[in-house]
C-alpha cells in the first residue's frame, strides 16, 4: 500500500516514534497515525450531541442549528450530552472494575493455593487492609487472612445495599458531601448497571439528575474497583518501591528474543517475567542464536511490571504498532483495554506473532492462548517457546537507539516513607513545604496518548511548566511513560524545577515528577490527597487542598470516569484534545461551573498545553489564597529566614 507522506515531527515529539513512522510510511504499513490523518472527527459526536440509543434516530442535535434542537423523542442537547457522558463514565468504571474482579479472583485462588506461581508477597499491607475491613487477623496465617480479605472485597461487586468500604478512607467532610448528595456507591456492578438503565431510551431525562448518578458510578470506580485492584495487586505482587529502569523503543534488543506485553492486567506478565529466567528456556533461546530473552512493556501493563520488577518500557499506547515495525518483536502478548485491532494487520507485515490471552477479548488473525490462574505458567512458557521459535524468522531489523533512564514506583506508602522515614512516616514534610511556599501545590498529569495531537508533547510541555513553577507533579498511565521518555522521571530533572521544589527534591533524593503507576493506580492519588488532608494545615477536604488534575491527551472512556471521580472527590480536572459535552451549552456550563455548588470542584477544557499549565497554577494559587498561604509572601518569609540562618553561621 502506498501511503501519503507524513510529517513525523508534527505527529509526535518522540524521535524514536518519528523514526518508526517514517519506516512504516516507506513500507506502506498503516498505523493509527495514518488513519487519524484520513479520518475527521464527527462534529456532533465530538461535542457529545449525537444520540444513538434508539432507532427512531440516530439523531444529531445542536443548540444552534435550525430544526435540530431536539431528537425525534424530544430529547434536548443537554439530555443527550449528559446521557452520553454518563455512558462513558459507566464504560470506564466497567473496564477498571472488571480488571479488579479478575485480580480479586486470582488473589483468592492464590490464597487457597490454587494459582501456581502466585503468592501473597506483602503481608504487612495485607494485615493493614484486613484491619481496615474489620477482619480480625490474630491467629491466622497470611493465606487464611488473604482469603477473608479477598471474599469481602469480591462481595462489593455484587453488593446491592450499604456502602463500599474504601469510601470511609475519604476525609470526613467529603463523606458528608457525598451523603448529602446521595452519591455513595452501594455496590460496584449495581451503579454501572443503573447508569446504563437511566441512559436508555425514555428513562432519566434531566441532565443534573443524570450526572448525580454519574458521580455515584464514578466513585464506584475510584473508591471501589480501581482501589480494590491497586490494593490487591500490591498485596499479591508487592507494594512498589522506587526502582530504576529504561524506557522507549531502544529497550528492544537485536540479539535477544523480544516479547512485548501490552494491556492492563499484570497477572500473566508477572508469570512471563519469571518464566523468562528459566534456564531451559534460556538454553532454547541460545540454541536459535539469541543471547537472551527480553520482556518489555507497552501501556499500563508496562507500568505494572515496571514498578514492581524493573522491566523496561518500550512505549505508551501509541507506540504499540511502531514497536512491531522495528522488525525485532518476536511476540506481542495482549490482554484487555487500549489494544488496537490494527495490531493484527501490522503484525502480518512483519514476522511478529500476536497473542490474545483474555477470555474477554480476541483479535481477528491473532493466536488465542487463554490465560486463567490455574494454567498461567503453562501459557507463559508456551508463548515464550513460540517467540523463541520465531526469532530466526526475522527479516530487516531497525531499532531506534533511544532508551532513557527513569525512576518509578512511588506508591502512597513509599511517599510516606520517603518523607518521614520508617518509624515516623508522615506527609508532614510535604504539607509544611506547601505551607511555606517551597512547593506551590500538587498536580496530577494522567491519561492516554492521542494521535489527534502531537503525542507526548502536551504531557511534557505542561509538566515542564508546572515543575518550573514549583508544582510537584504526580503521573500515571501513558502520561507517565511520555514524561519518562523526556528524562523527567529521574532525580536529575530537579534542575528543571523552581528553586523551592528543587530544594525539596534534592533533600529527599526524588524526582520532581513521581511515577505513581497505571490507570487503576489513580486511586493512589486519592489516598495521597486524603493523607495530606489528614496531616492537617491544608484544609479539611480535598476541595480545599492546593491540588489539581489534568488529562491533556485523553482518548478513553476510562479517562472520563477517572476525571469524574476526581471532580466528585473535590479535585478540579482539566482535559485537552476535545471535550464530549461542548455541543450543549447548558450541560457544559454545568460541568465547567455549576457542578462546583455540589462537589466543590469542576471540569475545565483547555487544548493548549501552556494555557492548561497556567490555569492549573491559577487554581493552586486560588486555593493557597483561600487557606491564607499566599505563594509570594510565604516564599519571601522563607528566604529571609534562610538568610538569617546563614548570617548566624
Amino acid at each position: 500500500m502506498k501511503l501519503k507522506t507524513v510529517n513525523e515531527k508534527a505527529l509526535t515529539s518522540c524521535s524514536a516514534s518519528q523514526q518508526m513512522l517514517a519506516k512504516t510510511t516507506r513500507e506502506g504499513v498503516e498505523t493509527a497515525f495514518h488513519r487519524a490523518l484520513k479520518k475527521k472527527p464527527c462534529p456532533y459526536g465530538v461535542g457529545g450531541t449525537c444520540c444513538r440509543i434508539c432507532y427512531m434516530g440516530p439523531c444529531r442535535v445542536s443548540d444552534n442549528a435550525p430544526g435540530a434542537a431536539t431528537g425525534v423523542c424530544g430529547a434536548t442537547a443537554e439530555t443527550i450530552s449528559a446521557r452520553n457522558f454518563g455512558r462513558m463514565i459507566a464504560a470506564g468504571a466497567a473496564a477498571h472494575s472488571d480488571h479488579a474482579r479478575e485480580v480479586a479472583l486470582t488473589f483468592l485462588a492464590a490464597a487457597r493455593g490454587e494459582a501456581p506461581g502466585f503468592e501473597i508477597r506483602d503481608e504487612e499491607k495485607l494485615r493493614a487492609v484486613a484491619a481496615e475491613l474489620g477482619i480480625e487477623a490474630a491467629g491466622k496465617n497470611k493465606n487464611r487472612l488473604a482469603e477473608e480479605v479477598g471474599l469481602k472485597l469480591l462481595a462489593e461487586f455484587g453488593q446491592q445495599e450499604g456502602e463500599l468500604h474504601f469510601i470511609r478512607r475519604a476525609p470526613a467532610k467529603r463523606q458528608e458531601v457525598w451523603q448529602r448528595l446521595g452519591v455513595i456507591p452501594r455496590g460496584i456492578d449495581r451503579e454501572i448497571v443503573e447508569m446504563m438503565h437511566r441512559t436508555s431510551v425514555g428513562v432519566d431525562q434531566e441532565y443534573v439528575h443524570l450526572m448525580r448518578h454519574g458521580m455515584r458510578t464514578s466513585l464506584a470506580d475510584g473508591w471501589g474497583g480501581s482501589m480494590i485492584a491497586t490494593e490487591l495487586q500490591d498485596i499479591l505482587f508487592g507494594t512498589p518501591v522506587p526502582i530504576r529502569a529504561k524506557v522507549n523503543l531502544g529497550v528492544l534488543k537485536a540479539d535477544q528474543v523480544n516479547i512485548i506485553v501490552h494491556g492492563h492486567e499484570p497477572l500473566l506478565p508477572e508469570l512471563m517475567v519469571a518464566a523468562a529466567k528459566d534456564e531451559e528456556l534460556l538454553l532454547a533461546a541460545r540454541g536459535v542464536g539469541a543471547n537472551g530473552i527480553n520482556i518489555a512493556g507497552i501501556c499500563c501493563t508496562a507500568n505494572e511490571i515496571l514498578m514492581r520488577k524493573g522491566v523496561p518500557v518500550a512505549g505508551s499506547v501509541l507506540q504499540q504498532e511502531l514497536a512491531i515495525a522495528t522488525g525485532a518483536v518476536d511476540a506481542m502478548v495482549v490482554d484487555v483495554q487500549c489494544v488496537m485491532q490494527g495490531l493484527g494487520t501490522v503484525a502480518r507485515c512483519y514476522h511478529t506473532e500476536l497473542f490474545t490471552t483474555s477470555s474477554r477479548a480476541q483479535i481477528p488473525g491473532a493466536i488465542h492462548l487463554e490465560f486463567n490462574h490455574e494454567n498461567g505458567f503453562e501459557v507463559a512458557r508456551e508463548i515464550i517457546r513460540r517467540a523463541i521459535a520465531n526469532f530466526p524468522k526475522r527479516r530487516a531489523v531497525e531499532i531506534p537507539t533511544e532508551e532513557v533512564d527513569l525512576v518509578a514506583g512511588f506508591s502512597h506508602e513509599t511517599i510516606n516513607y520517603m518523607l518521614g522515614g520508617r518509624f515516623r512516616a508522615s506527609y508532614r514534610p510535604l504539607n509544611d513545604n506547601i505551607i511555606n511556599g517551597r512547593i506551590r501545590g500538587v498536580a496530577a498529569v494522567v491519561g492516554c496518548s492521542n494521535p489527534r495531537v502531537r503525542f507526548g508533547d502536551l504531557h511534557t510541555t505542561i509538566v515542564r511548566e508546572l515543575i518550573a513553577n514549583n508544582v510537584l507533579v504526580l503521573v500515571t498511565g501513558c502520561a507517565a511513560i511520555n514524561c519518562a521518555k523526556e528524562g523527567l522521571l529521574i532525580p536529575e530533572a530537579a534542575e528543571l524545577a523552581g528553586s523551592g521544589l528543587r530544594e525539596v527534591c534534592e533533600a529527599v533524593g526524588m524526582p520532581p515528577v513521581l511515577h505513581c503507576g497505571s490507570c487503576v493506580d489513580n486511586s493512589r492519588l486519592l489516598v495521597a490527597g486524603t493523607a495530606i488532608v489528614k496531616e492537617g494545615g491544608l484544609g479539611e477536604d480535598l476541595s480545599e487542598v492546593p491540588v489539581c488534575g489534568c488529562a491533556p491527551e485523553w482518548m478513553s472512556e476510562k479517562a472520563i470516569c477517572i476525571g469524574q471521580y476526581f471532580v466528585t472527590s473535590g479535585v478540579t480536572v482539566g482535559f485537552g484534545v476535545a471535550f464530549p459535552a461542548t455541543g450543549s451549552e447548558k450541560f457544559s456550563d454545568y460541568l465547567f461551573g455549576g457542578i462546583k455548588e455540589h462537589v466543590g470542584a469542576t471540569w475545565f477544557f483547555e487544548p493548549d498545553p501552556m494555557a492548561m499549565a497556567r490555569q492549573i497554577i491559577t487554581i493552586l494559587d486560588e486555593k493557597r489564597k483561600a487557606l491564607g498561604i499566599d505563594v509570594a509572601r510565604e516564599r519571601v518569609l522563607y528566604d529571609m529566614e534562610m538568610r538569617r540562618k546563614l548570617e548566624v553561621v
